[in-house]
């Protein structure tokens, strides 16, 4: 139980650490982008570059898990960010958009392995304790991302004081914390194997001899995408993963450059980021509670209601002939919390509804693709920001939430909801008998 504790701290503290990375360059990365190219439609590349590299790595990184543990790809992907925002700060001194670019990508990295820091945990406890386990890793993002745009303005100073461009400035807090999680993810145990809580043996000693539990063969990529798309439990999963991602990504790249053109101040642009961030992690315990109590769905359909609301108040703000902080900062609170409770229970629910040999290749291949997913948006946003401003924003978000809705009305009467006995029905009972791949 020790060994299964200390593995859990340790992976709040990469997460802690890999989520002041992130946010400290977050607020900038598109302002960095508009500077370079001189272009308000290229402002959107920095996080779409961001965004793409994460779906490039996901997948390979959940196949080394796999193979060799969730240390060495833990430790690989959060090595990969530090590079990246090294990288970062080389391109913006040369002004050079392709380096720039590569960096960006390479600091995608540190975000796949956030992700899929989540199911490491997972893999630590009893199924029952999925969500929570889950959520509870999620939600120490919280704090090192919250602080992490706060470090915007100080960084800026610190790029200055170096002689720096000062947007590149806190690139430096970036590629320090994606440093320091690189360092804590390299001591985790070092067996912890993707689906099998008992690979984290009760005993240092055990633990460190490399004795593991018997695992079943992991289901290649091919068979697994067939599998879940005929079945409309983890195809609705993996959909609402996705499009949490793409809604969230398409309207956040945008704000920082919204606000910087209604002439807020970069303080103010980071507030805004760091509350919308809060709003992404602080609660996910309860959703991760709400899930193994109630059931995925009910998370899901919460995170509908919430996503709706964020979209009304970005519209709001959008047609309003002043932006107003309180509105713009709500509406971004609320995006962050859909986020989460469309990831918690997209996530809990991709979990429950596939056999063990399916779940580390669909969850690797579903966060490849909300992160793809979340490029995409982030490619467009800025040419559709130029072209019908932050209205036109909001409504590919609607757009992309009419589309998971669809996907949910064969899904829904499958799903568990308080008071049913079977939680998944023929998607689940049907799992482990339909593989013969």
């Amino acid at each position: 139980m020790k060994t299964r504790t200390r593995a859990q701290a340790k992976l709040i503290t990469a997460q802690l650490l890999s989520g002041a990375g992130i946010a400290s360059g977050y607020a900038v990365g598109g302002l960095l982008a508009e500077e370079i190219t001189g272009k308000t439609s290229m402002a959107g590349i920095a996080q779409m570059s961001v965004i793409l590299g994460a779906g490039l790595i996901a997948y390979p990184l959940a196949v080394l898990a796999g193979k060799a543990g969730r240390r060495t790809a833990l430790t690989l992907g959060f090595g990969i960010g530090t590079i990246g925002a090294t990288v970062v700060l080389l391109g913006v001194a040369l002004q050079f958009l392709p380096l720039f670019m590569l960096g960006m990508m390479l600091c995608g990295s540190a975000t796949a392995s956030g992700l899929q820091a989540r199911y490491a945990a997972v893999d630590l406890v009893d199924p029952a304790n999925a969500g929570r386990a889950m959520s509870l890793v999620v939600w120490a993002t919280t704090v090192g991302s919250v602080l992490g745009p706060s470090f915007t303005a100080p960084g800026a100073h610190l790029g200055a004081a170096l002689g720096m461009n000062e947007l590149a400035g806190p690139y430096l807090i970036s590629m320090t914390a994606f440093g320091l999680a690189t360092l804590v993810a390299s001591t985790l145990t070092k067996k912890i194997k993707p689906g099998a809580a008992e690979a984290v043996p009760e005993s240092t000693e055990s633990a460190e001899s490399g004795d593991s539990a018997v695992e079943p063969p992991t289901m290649k990529l091919g068979p697994a995408l067939r599998f879940a798309l005929a079945r409309p439990v983890p195809l609705f999963a993996m959909v609402t993963i996705i499009a949490g991602q793409m809604m969230m990504t398409n309207v956040m790249v945008m704000t920082p450059v919204h606000m910087d053109h209604q002439e807020f101040s970069l303080g103010a642009i980071g507030i805004v980021v760091s509350v919308h961030i809060a709003g992404m992690y602080a609660l996910s315990p309860v959703f991760g509670w709400m899930a193994d109590r109630w059931g995925p769905g009910t998370v899901i359909a919460g995170g509908v209601l919430v996503f709706a609301t964020a979209i009304i108040l970005g519209v709001i703000d959008a047609t309003a002939e002043v932006s107003s902080m309180v509105l713009l900062s709500t509406a971004l609170i609320f995006l962050g919390v859909g986020w989460s409770m469309f990831l918690i229970g997209g996530s809990a629910l991709l979990t429950a509804s596939v056999p063990q040999h399916a779940k580390v290749t669909l969850q690797g291949a579903s966060d490849a693709a909300m992160n793809l997913g979340g490029a995409l948006m982030a490619g467009m946003a800025g040419t559709v920001l130029q072209a019908g401003g932050f209205l036109w924003i909001n409504m590919m978000a609607t757009i992309v939430l009419l589309i998971a809705l669809a996907f949910s009305i064969r899904a829904v009467p499958l799903m568990r909801w308080p008071g049913r006995e079977r939680p998944l029905g023929s998607a689940d009972s049907t799992a482990e008998a339909s593989y013969a791949d």
